[in-house]
Formats: C-alpha cells, structure tokens, sequence
C-alpha cells in the first residue's frame, strides 16, 4: 500500500505482537509517539522526532552535546507511507515492514525510516529499524550523525518519569556484561533540572558510545528503561540495541515533563565520537546501521529483554533463510576448544592426541584447535604474535603426518575438526606484509591513516572493501575448507579479533570513521559469503573474549565466546549476565577442569558452562576418575537435555537482594540464572560464601519441593528452603568457598 498522511494523523501499525503510533502533520515532524505490547497503545505527547541529522553548516537548531534538537530532525516533514508485507529471499516469512518518508525543504534531504517485524501474532514485541537519508537536492552535503530512531515513547499515559530506572551493562575484557540499574534521575544519571522556573530547559543526557571494532568493550549497545514505582513491581520497560560491530551511540535526553520528559536517540558511527562524517552528492543515499526496539508493559527488564531474546531469534532465521537455506544447527553442537587453561597457544601433535580421545569420550561434537598450529618456532605466541596472514600449517609441530595426522584423528572419532583464525590482521613480520613487489598484498589492501598502514601491536589490518584482502581471506578459508589432500576438511572456526585500527581508514573515504564503517559492512558481507560457499561451517565471534559480542556479528555467527577469563571462581558473573545481550544458545561459556580443582571446584567450572552453550575444555586425559565422571556428567546434561531448553529459553534474573530481585553482582558471594520457557525453568546457582551463607531466590509460583537437582548430584546436596513469602526459596550450601548446582524448577 502506498499512501500520503494527511496533516495531523496518527498512524497505527503493528507487526509481531508490537503496535506502534506516529504522529504526523504539516507543522512538527513526526514522531513516535506510542509503544505498546499486545494492544495499541494510547499515544502520549512525546514530542522527540522520529529521526535526528547533523550537517556541516547545519547542525543543532539548539546547541548542545546531545545528537537531539538538530536542525534537520525539526525541519522534516511526513511526505508519505508505505506498508508492505515482504517474504524473504528463497522463503515467505511474512515480515511486516513500514517506511515513513520524510524531507526537509531547507537541505533538500528526504529521510525514510523503516521499521521490520514479524507476522502479526507470530514474533515478539519488538521491531528493527533502519533510516535512509538521500540528498534530493542541488547542492552535496557532509552527514556527521543520523539517528537509526528516535523516540519519547518510553512511558505509558499518566505514568511518572521520576519512577524509571535506567538498566545499562559495562565490559571489558575478562569482565564482561556487568549489568547494573539505577534510577534515571539523580547523581548517576539526569539532573531533575525542568521546573516552571527554568528557561531554557536543560540539555542533559546519559550517554554510551563504543570505541573503535570492539564494539562491546566498554559500554554495552542494549540498555532497558524501567517504569519501576517505589514499592510496586517492575512495570512497562522499553528495551533497545544497536546492531553493528563498530561506532554507535545511544542516547537519553531530558525533554519536557510528563510523557514528553524524554528521548531516547539510537545512532551508528558519529562525527564527535567516531570521526565519521559522510558527504552525499546530489542523489547519493546513506543507509544508518539497524537497531531494534522492544517493549513489556509488566515485569521490566526481564519481560523486556524475553521480547529482545525472542526478536534476536527471529531476525537470526530470517538472516539464514536469506542465505538459502535453515540452521547450520538445528541444536548447538558441544565444542571442544584447547585453548583456556589447557595448551595456550601452543599445539602440537604429542599434546593434541590425548585431549582429542578424552574430548571425544566426553561426548564433544567439535574439536577446535586453538592458536599456534601455524607457528614454527616453537615459543609460544609471544614469537608468532607479529607473524601471522599466511594461515599455512606449522612445520614443525606436527611431525609424522602433518596437521593432517591431527585432524584425520579428530574426523575418525566421530567430531568435526576446527582451527582458530584471526583474518582481519597480518603480522608485520609476516610476508604477507611485504609490498607487493615482493609478493605481498597491494598497499590497497590495508586500512591506512594518513598515507600509513594502521599498526596495533605489531599488526595492522585488512581493508576488507579491496577485493585482493577479500580474495585472500577467502583462498585461505577455502583452502582450509576442501578435503584432502588439497586441504583439511575443516567445518569450524574460531575467528578472533585481538586489536583494534583506532578510527579507521581515511583511503577512498572523507572521514577515518566513514572508512572504518564502510570496511566493517564488507566484512560482514565477507562472512556471508563464506557461509553461502560453505553452508556447512560453524563459525564462533570472539574478540579477546567478547568485545564485539554486538548483534551486527552474532545474526551472522553460530556462537559467541564470552569471555577470556581463566579463573573459574570469576566466572559466573559473566555467564549470569551474557544472555541479556548474547541469545542463550549463543553464549558460549567456557568450562575447563584441571587436576588440581576439588570435586566441588570441578562441578563449578562446568556449571559455569551449563549456564549457556557449554564449550568445554582442560586436559581431561590428566583427570583423575572421579573428577573425569563429573565432566561426563555436565556434558551428557548438556548433550541430552539442555541443549534442547537454551534454543526456546529467555533469561531471567532471580537473585534477591535487600527484598529486590538484583543483576549478577561482579564480587557477590552468590549468582543466579533462570533460563525459562513456559514449560519449564532451569535454574543455574553459583555460591562464592562461606558456610553459613544463605542464598535467597525469588522464583514466582516456586516452593522448596518443586526444585529438583539435575547437576552435579554426585556431591553434597545443598538445603532447599520456602522463604517468608510466595515464590521465595532459600538455598543453603552448607560449605564455603566455590560451589554450584543446577536445577529444574517445576513450571507453576
């Protein structure tokens, strides 16, 4: 349908189980003004455009450090709408999609924001947007920020702004997805400072950016805002996340007051944070990066990262089904990966072949030879660091038959065999560094600043917009693909991402950022394409851990590494807190026993990895047999049972803290995981206390009687208690230092 709006008309659409309402008219530009799950909601009097533009030579029409109030964003206008529903490349999935288009007279720019979700009554409350801003005028333009989505539709009518918390995660490496909550008005977030005396009103916000390709380093791209009353429960909550693997910005500005107090602004890649600027010639387009939105209107961020888990799930199908074909995996597959705590980057045939008989006797499915396996000096990664591109075999490590040997012994035992790579660099010692006179790339061929390769610690980087970078990457991967003896039958690898090119490129592009966000879309049409060659590949994110564990990379990938980190008892915070960002099925947490943990020390580190997609890993040949039957026990868990739950399940939180339900605290002597579906709740418990510790749970519909073990059972049970209300359990492990259980908790 294509349609003009008339002036002042409130627009109704849905997809999934989301409504939404745009205001439109010939005197503001539009906006969107309701959010609602299940039913249409009743618009507010959010006043924040539906999307925001800075211009060189044209920026806020009021000044100040926020990406709202920009001279374009007032400027536009509703021309016209369209609603369609769009079947997917090769399948009718049946995705609903509206295109709102917009143009500003002043710069001759037309702006169509286009939102996509699932059929109606099929998918969550949630939808992806995407904007295209064109230049239909006379004159070029530079674009140094265009908003994906804006809106001031967080609360409901008559709900009070004063009563929202802001949910936001930090990361780093070896301390990932630290989420915390807190109110949004305060010391830690907006200054109250809008009041019947005040003129102007403020020009506050709280801010996330991220810094250069690890686009989960620091601030995580998915934050929750709850309407959470005092002493009621948590109520409606508006969910977001920006989908790329590199700059973007989020946003929550104070506006006015009521249900018009704020806006919440979505951007990829800015000029003031990421040194992005683009210019378009008459008739040239830019397309933002996509970002989704979800709503719950009860139970806060739980019901509202449930509505994102579920969104992810669906646009994860609808990717696949454009690439021609289903899941590479109808259930995730139990990796072995000899990497944390067990060879460390240094492989060889004497030390591969006993972990890939235990792996194989533990039940994995996937052996994954981590980092090293191309290295011939023998010292460990600290020599081959500088060295890599080639990706050729070692030489050296694998005597008496060759890598070859090794995976032929990894096939026999019924496992696919997998091999660690780092693609987007090259070693500065590596002759595939040297100039091309000497048979290296073209200068081309790298990201270059100022006349310059982009060096990060003796590596610089692959411009994946040259076609000689991305026919290397693909000779390798396909070499490494075909069988023998023309290559190694490979079906799994582990890309890792372990430094970052700062700002980006400023070859063939106007800003360093511009070139940065132009390679990033070519590398994940690289991925791509490597999956429509070889449909059979798994392939794993990971950088340094999970620095760019951003949904951009994992609707492409199968798994995501969480974390880097070697200490079991450090663990669980990150496993508890992955699945608000990470989809369950995706959160590969590492399991990797050692011979000298005690049983309840082994029992720890594979809850670790039962909390998610297990990936499993330690020299198992060195157990003894007692801590041997433990792993087998948590893989055959794995195997037979959870694996089958994590594809359907959403994250909840169900730790109780001072009478509240609180997030995974990163020095709590207790976590705690739910991973629900209406038919069932798995609960995962981590306890880091002493003895006489206590750990309260709320777990609605719940008593003491309807939990029941499902791991380790070989050890100790812990004491299951009613608390002093309904859905309370209390758990007392009765031992100190690190211990952990799985349970089924009976659906009420």
């Amino acid at each position: 349908m294509d349609a003009t709006t008339p002036p002042d008309r409130l627009l109704r659409w849905s997809a999934g189980d989301l409504h939404l309402v745009l205001r439109t008219g010939d005197d503001a530009p539009v906006a969107l003004v309701g959010l609602g799950a299940g039913a249409p909601p009743e618009p507010t009097g959010a006043t924040q455009p539906l999307v925001e533009v800075l211009l060189t030579g044209d920026g806020r029409a009021r000044t100040g450090p926020r990406h709202t109030d920009t001279g374009v964003g007032r400027r536009l206008r509703c021309a016209s709408h369209t609603e369609e529903v769009v079947a997917g490349e090769g399948d009718g999935d049946g995705a609903r999609v509206l295109t709102v288009v917009q143009r500003d007279a002043a710069s001759g720019l037309t702006a169509a924001t286009t939102f996509t979700g699932a059929p109606a009554g099929e998918g969550a409350a949630a939808v992806r947007v995407t904007t295209t801003v064109t230049n239909d005028g006379a004159e070029p333009v530079v674009l140094e920020a265009v908003s994906t989505v804006a809106t001031g539709a967080v609360l409901a009518a008559g709900q009070d702004p004063h009563d929202l918390r802001l949910h936001r995660g930090l990361s780093q490496q070896l301390a990932e997805f630290r989420w915390s909550s807190a109110p949004l008005h305060g010391n830690g977030g907006l200054a109250d400072s809008t009041s019947d005396l005040q003129s102007p009103l403020g020009r506050g916000a709280v801010v996330a950016t991220s810094t250069s390709t690890w686009s989960t380093a620091r601030h995580l791209p998915t934050a929750v805002l709850e309407h959470s009353p005092r002493g009621g429960p948590p109520g409606r909550a508006l969910a977001w996340q920006l989908e790329h693997p590199g700059g973007w910005r989020w946003e929550v500005a104070d506006v006015r007051s009521g249900d018009d107090a704020l806006g919440v602004v979505l951007l990829g890649p800015t000029d003031v944070d990421h040194q992005w600027s683009r210019e378009l010639v008459p008739g040239e387009s830019f397309t933002s990066v996509p970002a989704s939105l979800a709503v719950a209107e009860t139970g806060g961020f739980d019901a509202a990262v449930a509505q994102l888990t579920r969104h992810r799930r669906w646009l994860r199908a609808r990717a696949q089904r454009a690439l021609g074909r289903g899941p590479r995996e109808p259930v995730p597959q139990l990796v072995f990966n000899d990497y944390m705590n067990t060879l460390d980057g240094d492989p060889t045939t004497e030390r591969l072949l006993p972990l890939v008989a235990a792996a194989a006797d533990a039940g994995a499915e996937v052996f994954c030879i981590d980092a090293g396996w191309y290295d011939d000096t023998g010292r460990g990664f600290e020599a081959w660091w500088r060295s890599v591109g080639e990706w050729e075999p070692s030489t050296t490590r694998f005597p008496g038959g060759g890598l070859g040997r090794v995976v032929d012994e990894i096939t026999s035992r019924g496992m696919r065999a997998g091999l660690w790579l780092e693609p987007e660099v090259v070693g500065v010692q590596s002759p595939v560094a040297r100039p091309e006179a000497e048979g290296g790339l073209p200068e081309g061929a790298y990201l270059r600043r100022h006349g310059r390769r982009v060096h990060d610690d003796g590596r610089c980087f692959l411009d994946l917009r040259h076609p000689a970078a991305v026919a290397h990457l693909d000779a390798v991967v396909d070499r490494l693909v075909a069988p023998a003896p023309e290559g190694f039958g490979v079906s799994f690898f582990k890309l890792d991402h372990n430094v970052v090119p700062g700002p980006g490129t400023d070859e063939r592009a106007l800003s360093a950022g511009d070139g940065l966000l132009e390679h990033q879309r070519a590398h994940l049409a690289w991925l791509r394409g490597v999956q429509r060659r070889h449909p059979h590949v798994l392939l794993e994110n990971c950088a340094s851990g999970a620095m760019r564990a951003d949904f951009g990379m994992l609707e492409v990938l199968d798994l995501q590494s969480t974390t880097d980190q070697e200490d079991h008892r450090l663990y669980p915070p990150v496993a508890a807190g992955a699945p608000a960002q990470v989809l369950p099925e995706q959160c590969g947490d590492w399991a990797y026993p050692h011979g000298r943990m005690s049983l309840e020390e082994v029992a720890f580190t594979q809850v670790n990895g039962l909390a998610g997609r297990l990936y499993q890993a330690g020299l198992l040949h060195e157990l003894d047999a007692g801590r041997r039957d433990l792993v087998h026990a948590a893989t055959a868990l794995w195997r037979d049972d959870l694996r089958h739950h994590l594809v359907r399940a959403v994250p909840e939180r169900p730790l109780v803290r001072g009478g509240e339900v609180q997030h995974p605290q990163w020095d709590g002597d207790a976590v705690a995981l739910v991973l629900a579906t209406p038919e069932r709740r798995v609960l995962v418990v981590w306890h880091r206390g002493t003895a006489d510790a206590s750990v309260a749970l709320h777990l609605p519909g719940a008593r003491a009687a309807d939990l029941r073990e499902l791991y380790p059972l070989r050890l100790q049970p812990w004491s299951v208690d009613d608390g002093d209300e309904p859905g309370r359990v209390v758990l007392r492990p009765g031992l100190g230092g690190p211990s952990a259980r799985v349970y089924e908790v009976r659906a009420p």
